[in-house]
């Protein structure tokens, strides 16, 4: 992954630093179906919430007769439609299979929303290789097997937006997390590079990198004593971000934006310092 040189935003602009703008931003956003991979995800449901309007939206995750809040929620929102379907991420024979019965029945994806992943335990995934390459396996490995035959779906329309999240924790890996750190360091090179791929094909990739936020999956974290890192934000925050930045078609977003100058900086740290670093 290579390193993202910057410098802090202008006075004024919202806490998300947005990159790489394209020429137009008056384009209509993509039209087509909001499919959100991970669907009982507490960013994704707030970010389709704020893409939905008129539109169908899929939720699909595990348990799919579940997600009855979530789709009264995404209803309220302004949804056509709200269709729960079954997806397993670690069952990644399935995905292929799963992304063209999703374009046959719903019709052509216009935003999908990748936010499936897990956060795992750093002191297990240290001694326990099984718990460690589940977090591999969930957080890397199944995101490539959705991102490949989504892309080549998408790319068949010549249209759509896909929404993918990284995270700041993949962009210099610390002793504290590198578990999960280094997943995510994986999965922003590969999204980087599926944005350049996907360039003049009508498909678009935009690359969320959040810092740490407070909510549903850093619950148990919080409970255990570890408190929020600086610059933390609420999974509210975070689809507000994303929703402008893809409203603004861009191509990547840092929540919240200080975020990016800060990593810059932390880029250039000692690693004498930089592993002492808490969490």
């Amino acid at each position: 992954m290579g390193d993202r040189a910057g410098c802090p935003a202008p006075r004024g602009r919202p806490r998300d630093a947005i990159l790489h703008p394209v020429a137009d931003e008056g384009v209509e956003p993509d039209r087509g179906t909001v499919v959100v991979f991970g669907g009982r995800s507490e960013i994704g449901v707030a970010l389709a919430e704020r893409l939905c309007a008129g539109r169908i939206v899929v939720l699909a995750a595990r348990r799919p007769d579940d997600l009855e809040p979530q789709r009264q929620t995404l209803l309220a929102a302004g949804a056509t439609d709200v269709v729960a379907v079954a997806f397993d991420a670690d069952d990644t024979a399935t995905h292929p299979a799963l992304i063209d019965t999703l374009t046959r029945e719903h019709g052509p994806i216009g935003i999908a929303i990748v936010a499936f992943g897990i956060l795992g335990d750093q002191a297990r995934a240290e001694t326990d290789v099984a718990h460690a390459l589940q977090i591999a396996h969930t957080d890397y490995l199944a995101q490539i097997s959705v991102l490949t035959p989504l892309a080549t779906a998408m790319r068949a329309e010549r249209s759509g937006t896909i929404i993918v999240f990284s995270s700041v924790a993949g962009i210099r890996v610390r002793r504290a997390n590198y578990v999960y750190g280094s997943t995510k360091a994986g999965l922003d090179g590969f999204a980087s590079g599926l944005a350049d791929a996907l360039h003049g094909s009508g498909v678009r990739l935009l690359l969320a990198r959040p810092g740490f936020v407070i909510g549903n999956m850093t619950a148990e974290l919080m409970a255990q004593g570890t408190r929020p890192a600086p610059l933390s934000v609420t999974a509210d925050e975070v689809a507000d971000a994303v929703a402008r930045a893809y409203r603004k078609r861009r191509s990547e977003v840092w929540i919240p934006a200080l975020l990016r100058p800060l990593f810059v900086g932390m880029r250039l740290l000692p690693r004498a310092i930089w592993r002492r670093l808490p969490r």
